[in-house]
């Protein structure tokens, strides 16, 4: 039986994500929803928002909400049978986007267990300082260069192709993505998520880089969201305490005002975004899709999509700009990326 993902109600109230993708495709531990699910049942996940009407209704499919994060036990209880979906303690449901990294810590865990079950980790230079071995897996083509990995608080994760450069400090859980590197000197406190061809350095703790994303120069990133294709200028910091510690107050897109987050939100910034040198976000600041941050003072805490510092990022300007950074990675915008661009960009322009 096909497994139907249910990815369609849930996309307004996790803005900046789940804007230009599906939520399915939000990084949460080591895998995205969508390749946690792939991994447990290859070849038979199916997203609603690319069937019609008609065909969602088949009984041939297994409906789950697509912003349910999957544990281990539900997906044995799904193998034998014994699915029930008003069970579901052992997993997470992701409602709000500050949630991404909250999850983080368990998400890990679990995506350990899984893409790791059965298989023997790659060794580590013994140039490395080592705690709790027992708790690193190492892909092939991984290199670790004179660091310290400290997996006792948590699993660590290095991807295929992952570079982890000399003097780095790690303390897990932390999952470093295919082809992502860490520059020297990186400190890396957990639960915190570097997806695929990321950098990362300076200080970050319990965030998530989603994936093709810079925070790679000194400064500090912490329980904070970063979507694809974004950049850190150097020298940036985010506030994720209020100095009252107090309850912290971020914007939300499908209640068109400011709510509650908790005591502990950094930034969350959509894909495509970036900020110039020694940029300072406050606590809990959203930062939409496609904007270029820069100015003499403290950015908005809601930066709307396509702002180019105090004005509009013309749509033209934004899709080369974009290209441009991608073509820093080896690769090129599509023309699905450019029509969801352009479909983002008049919604606004009709605001």
């Amino acid at each position: 039986m096909d497994i139907l993902l249910d990815d369609i109600p849930y996309n307004k109230s996790l803005y900046p994500f789940a804007v230009l993708k599906s939520l399915v495709h939000i990084r949460v531990g080591i895998l995205t929803i969508y390749e946690k699910w792939q991994t447990a049942f290859p070849g038979k996940i199916i997203l609603s928002s690319q069937l019609t009407g008609n065909e969602t209704e088949s009984t041939d499919y297994l409906k789950i909400p697509g912003n349910l994060i999957p544990s281990k036990l539900l997906f044995e209880r799904i193998k034998s049978g014994n699915y029930n979906p008003l069970v579901t303690d052992d997993c997470k449901v992701l409602r709000r986007p500050w949630e991404i990294f909250q999850f983080n810590d368990w998400a890990i865990r679990e995506d350990f267990e899984l893409v790791t079950h059965g298989r023997d980790s790659e060794e580590i230079s013994p140039g490395n300082k080592i705690v709790s071995f027992e708790n690193i897996f190492v892909e092939p083509g991984a290199e670790i260069n004179f660091s310290i990995l400290n997996a006792s608080t948590g699993p660590i994760y290095i991807g295929k192709n992952a570079a982890i450069l000399e003097g780095c400090m790690i303390r897990g859980p932390f999952a470093l993505g295919e082809g992502s590197k860490l520059k020297m000197g990186t400190k890396i406190y957990g639960a915190t998520t570097l997806g695929p061809y990321c950098l990362g350095g300076g200080e970050i703790k319990n965030s998530i880089l989603m994936g093709y994303s810079n925070k790679s120069h000194d400064g500090y990133l912490g329980d904070s969201v970063l979507g694809e294709w974004c950049n850190i200028g150097g020298g940036t910091s985010n506030s994720n305490l209020k100095n009252n510690a107090g309850v912290i107050r971020v914007w939300s897109y499908e209640e068109n005002d400011f709510i509650e987050a908790g005591e502990r939100c950094g930034l969350l910034m959509g894909n495509y975004s970036r900020c110039a040198i020694n940029t300072s976000f406050n606590t809990g600041t959203v930062a939409g899709i496609s904007c270029n941050i820069f100015g003499n003072s403290f950015p908005s805490k809601y930066i709307e999509d396509f702002t180019w510092g105090s004005d509009i990022y013309i749509l033209e300007k934004a899709i080369n700009d974009i290209n441009n950074w991608k073509k820093l990675k080896g690769f090129e915008i599509t023309q699905d990326e450019i029509d969801s661009l352009k479909i983002l960009y008049e919604l606004k322009q009709q605001q």
